[in-house]
C-alpha cells in the first residue's frame, strides 16, 4: 500500500482495534493509548470512530458502564508483535488483570489484521464474537464498513445490518449521507455544482473545487453551512496531486471524491484554439489531473478502510461520434473511463470507484446549440429530451450511498437511453 500523503509510511499492514474503558477518566486513558502508541511508532491512526458508552457485558456485577470505540491503523508489526505491544499499552495505562470480565481502566483487543486468519495459543483473529457483540461491530462498522470478515465472507456493515435485525429496503430518501464529507472537482457551475447541491441535500458536508475564488464564495454560502471550497488550476501540471494533497489537509477524513472538473473547449477562448492545442488542455484537465488527484485519494481511503470516488466520462467514448469534437474527448473520456475500472480493481474492496458517462447534456455549450444539434439530440434519445446537470447529480448521489454499496469498476451512462 502506497503512503498516506500526509505523513512518512510507518509500514504496510492494516489493522482495526477495539478500544475500551470502564474505570478513570475513560475519554483521557483511551485517548492517551492511542497517542502513546502513535508517539513510539507502534502504529499511524489512520482513523477512529466515536466513544460509545455501554453496559457491562459478563463479568462481576456493579461494574460502571464502559466507554467503545474502534481504530483503523497502519503498522510495521506482525500481527502477533502488534498485540505483544498493545497488552504493553494496556499495562501502562494501569490494566490489572484481577477477574475474567473484570473493570479495567484500558482494553485493547486485535480485531482483524489485514484479511488473515489467526490461529495461535496467544491470538484469534477475527477476533471471537466480534460479529455478535454489538459494542464492538458498532464503532467498527462506523470506520471500516467494508472491510470483510475473512471468515464469515460479510462486511462489517453487513454484519451489523444482520445483528441489529434491520436491512434497508427500497431506496433510502433524506440523509443518507449524512456525516460524510463530499470533495466535488468543477463545482463552481453546471454539473459540478449540480452534484455539490445534491450531495448537500443528501447530508454530506461538501468541498468544492474551481479556479474563480469569488464565485466558488459565492456558491458555498448558497448551499449553506460547514461547505468549504479550495482554488485549484488544474490546467498546470502537478496540480491534481497538490489539489488532493490540499483536500486532505483541509478535512483528513473525506469520504467521497467526486472528479468532474474538464476544460471547456466548447465556448469561451479555446473555442477558435486548434486542434491540438485543445487536445493538450482536455489531456492535462479531464485525464491527468484525474488520474493523479484519485490516485492519491484512492491511497488515503484504502488505508482507512471506505471510500467512494465516482469519475465523469463521456457516453460516445465508446461509440465514437465524427469530427474534431469526437475525436477530443472520445480519446480523453475514453482514457478516464478505462482508468476508473484500473483503479477501482486496484483499490477493492476497500474503495468503490465507478465513472458517470453522460450523454446529451444541456450545460453552457447546450444552451446556444444551433437548430440542427437540437433536432439531433432529440432524434438520438429516446426519451425524447435534453438531459440535465441535476440528471447527472442524482446519479452520481446513488453510486456515493450506501444502496449502491455492491457496485464498483462501472461506467454509467446517463443519457436517456441513446444507442448509436
Amino acid at each position: 500500500m502506497g503512503a498516506n500523503p500526509s505523513a512518512e509510511s510507518i509500514g504496510s499492514h492494516r489493522a482495526l482495534l477495539a478500544i475500551g474503558a470502564n474505570l478513570g477518566d475513560r475519554d483521557a486513558t483511551m485517548r492517551s493509548a492511542l497517542a502513546s502508541l502513535e508517539s513510539d511508532g507502534v502504529l499511524r491512526l489512520i482513523r477512529r470512530s466515536a466513544w460509545y458508552e455501554t453496559a457491562p457485558v459478563g463479568g462481576p456485577p456493579g461494574q460502571p458502564p464502559f466507554l467503545n470505540g474502534a481504530a483503523v491503523v497502519e503498522t510495521k508489526h506482525d500481527a502477533l508483535s502488534l498485540m505483544a505491544l498493545l497488552l504493553e499499552c494496556e499495562k501502562s495505562h494501569g490494566r490489572q488483570r484481577s477477574a475474567k470480565d473484570g473493570p479495567r481502566t484500558l482494553d485493547l483487543d486485535l480485531l482483524l489484521f489485514e484479511n488473515e486468519i489467526i490461529d495461535h495459543p496467544s491470538l484469534i483473529i477475527p477476533h471471537p464474537r466480534m460479529e455478535s457483540r454489538r459494542f464492538v461491530l458498532v464503532p467498527a462498522a462506523e470506520i471500516a464498513s467494508n472491510w470483510v470478515h475473512p471468515v464469515i465472507g460479510k462486511t462489517l456493515g453487513d454484519l451489523l445490518t444482520t445483528l441489529d435485525g434491520m436491512s434497508p429496503w427500497g431506496p433510502s430518501p433524506g440523509l443518507e449521507l449524512s456525516g460524510k464529507t463530499a470533495m466535488v472537482t468543477g463545482a463552481s457551475s453546471g454539473i459540478g455544482l449540480a452534484i455539490a447541491e445534491e450531495l448537500a441535500q443528501a447530508g454530506a458536508r461538501v468541498i468544492i473545487h474551481g479556479r474563480n475564488e469569488e464565485l466558488l464564495a459565492k456558491v458555498c454560502h448558497q448551499l449553506g453551512k460547514n461547505h468549504r471550497f479550495i482554488v485549484e488550476d488544474l490546467s498546470i501540471i502537478g496540480s491534481g496531486s497538490r489539489l488532493a494533497a490540499n483536500a486532505l489537509k483541509m478535512a483528513p477524513s473525506i469520504d467521497i471524491w467526486i472528479h468532474n472538473a474538464g476544460a471547456d473547449i466548447l465556448t469561451g477562448e479555446m473555442k477558435n484554439a486548434d486542434f491540438y492545442r485543445k487536445l493538450a488542455l482536455l489531456t492535462q484537465v479531464d485525464l491527468v489531473s484525474c488520474i493523479e488527484a484519485t490516485r492519491a485519494i484512492g491511497e488515503s481511503f484504502k488505508h482507512r478502510g471506505h471510500g467512494a470516488i465516482v469519475t465523469i466520462g463521456w457516453d460516445q467514448a465508446d461509440t465514437g461520434m465524427e469530427g474534431d469534437s469526437g475525436q477530443l474527448f472520445g480519446a480523453v473520456k475514453g482514457g478516464v473511463m478505462a482508468f476508473s475500472k484500473a483503479l477501482a480493481m486496484s483499490l477493492a474492496p476497500y474503495v468503490r470507484v465507478n465513472c458517470v458517462a453522460p450523454g446529451w447534456i444541456k450545460t453552457a455549450w447546450g444552451d446556444h446549440a444551433s437548430t440542427a444539434w437540437q433536432e439531433r439530440v432529440l432524434h438520438e434519445t429516446p426519451l425524447g429530451r435534453w438531459g440535465t446537470p441535476a440528471d447527472i447529480a442524482r446519479c452520481t448521489r446513488f453510486l456515493c450511498g450506501p444502496n449502491s454499496s455492491f457496485i464498483t469498476g462501472q461506467v454509467i451512462q446517463v443519457n436517456g437511453g441513446a444507442v448509436r
